[in-house]
């Protein structure tokens, strides 16, 4: 039996949406045309390749394919937490993550506030240009760079030599790769981070200084109650993506700069997926692995936001 529509309420489906939607698309087409290639981007790389996420859950064989490859379950990830490896890797993992974020995440802040305080134009465009300059070379150069800068007889090996009496390149030793590698992150991307912020200070209001100035406020005050909740929005966004990223740290860099002797300190998660698929061919448990990361991270982004949206009203949704 068909449901009466009640007299004066409206049906559920309205004929004229689709036809004012054509409408919208074909007056609006040069926008939708400038976001095609973003979503075709997202589509075949992004969602499309989500499929072979399966093979997970397989013992997978290049020649029998994804489809007939044998099903083994949890297989593999049960491998994967009783491996000895497992222990090592996210502790890895997890001690450069929240060391870039504890250190690398308030320095593009407090640069941004030195940047706001500079009132000759000239030098801080240059100063701005210097410090945005890491971020545009090339990570074969950063890290070529860096084995450089800490390699056996340079001024950094021989100041940490005259400290430690210890010889030898920085990158042989285990217990220097997080302080090097938390420091070149900050040195590549402190610059181009501050962008975001310098663009959160210029959408603050400047009666606001102009009031805590006829209040008295020195510039330390303006900083701490003007120029510092201005920015709390856009710092409490960045900081819900950087703490969903927290096993996230980029393999590349890794394998560029670590070897066998500093495994131990420097093997992470993505390095590791990368050893297992590529050079090990075990692509079935490389998988469950990224899987694992991917998981992680996912959960960690819903509880960062549901945590700042209970105490505060900002949030990424």
């Amino acid at each position: 039996m068909s449901k009466a529509i009640v007299k004066g309420e409206k049906p559920s489906y309205n004929p004229n949406k689709l036809k004012r939607l054509g409408k919208d698309v074909w007056r609006n087409k040069s926008l939708y045309l400038m976001i095609l290639p973003v979503l075709l981007f997202y589509i075949v790389f992004m969602y499309k390749p989500m499929y072979g996420a399966i093979i997970a859950f397989k013992r997978f064989s290049p020649g029998l394919g994804i489809e007939g490859s044998p099903w083994v379950g949890l297989e593999n990830f049960e491998y994967f937490f009783s491996n000895p490896d497992f222990a090592r890797i996210l502790k890895n993992t997890l001690k450069i993550s929240l060391s870039l974020i504890v250190f690398g995440f308030p320095a593009p802040i407090i640069l941004t506030i030195m940047f706001n305080e500079i009132r000759n134009a000239r030098f801080k465009r240059v100063a701005q240009s210097v410090s945005y300059m890491p971020h545009f070379i090339s990570l074969v150069v950063i890290c070529g760079l860096i084995r450089t800068f800490v390699a056996d007889g340079s001024i950094i090996q021989q100041l940490v030599h005259f400290f430690d009496g210890k010889e030898g390149s920085l990158l042989n030793r285990a217990d220097a790769f997080l302080p090097i590698y938390v420091v070149s992150d900050i040195w590549q991307n402190i610059g181009w981070d501050c962008i975001i912020y310098l663009a959160a200070i210029a959408g603050i209001d400047q009666q606001l200084y102009e009031a805590a100035q006829v209040d008295g406020a020195g510039k330390w005050k303006q900083m701490i109650h003007v120029t510092l909740p201005g920015l709390r929005p856009t710092i409490i966004i960045m900081l819900i993506l950087r703490v969903g990223n927290v096993l996230s740290v980029g393999y590349e860099k890794i394998i560029l700069l670590y070897n066998p002797l500093i495994y131990e300190t420097s093997d992470v998660i993505s390095s590791y997926v990368y050893r297992m698929g590529f050079e090990s061919r075990d692509w079935s448990y490389s998988t469950a692995v990224g899987l694992f990361n991917s998981l992680v991270n996912f959960i960690v982004i819903i509880a960062a936001n549901t945590v700042c949206k209970k105490i505060g009203d900002t949030s990424l949704w």
